[in-house]
């Protein structure tokens, strides 16, 4: 599995699941048992990583945990200027730089 989300479990554990003598319905409890138990673990440390010494108000935190254990995916715009940057870490053919340069300052001109 490639981009695999930090809380999918791995190969290992679903082939001992699977293993199990239980129906499907029980595998699919004892999976979401472990993902929530992932996630709390996962929130429990960015609590303890992000807060120390640091005093701000509930509803704050509460808004830069659900912004850390689920950040809204780069905009197509956001997309393009990172596969553009890419490109120009690579060999440019003479007189494409320009063409490239022009891309760019396109794609940062449009709006989010």
């Amino acid at each position: 599995m490639t981009n695999q989300h930090p809380i999918t479990p791995p190969l290992e554990l679903l082939d001992k699941w699977n293993n199990l003598s239980l129906s499907n319905k029980e595998i699919l409890v004892i999976a979401a048992q472990w993902g929530a138990d992932q996630e709390l673990a996962a929130c429990c440390e960015w609590i303890k990583s992000e807060l120390r010494g640091q005093l701000r108000p509930a509803h704050r935190i509460a808004i830069d945990l659900r912004d850390a254990r689920r950040p809204e995916p780069p905009s197509l715009k956001e997309q393009a200027l990172e596969e553009l940057t890419e490109i120009g870490c690579h060999y440019i053919p003479p007189g494409a730089t320009e063409r490239i340069d022009i891309i760019r300052r396109a794609l940062e001109a449009l709006p989010e």
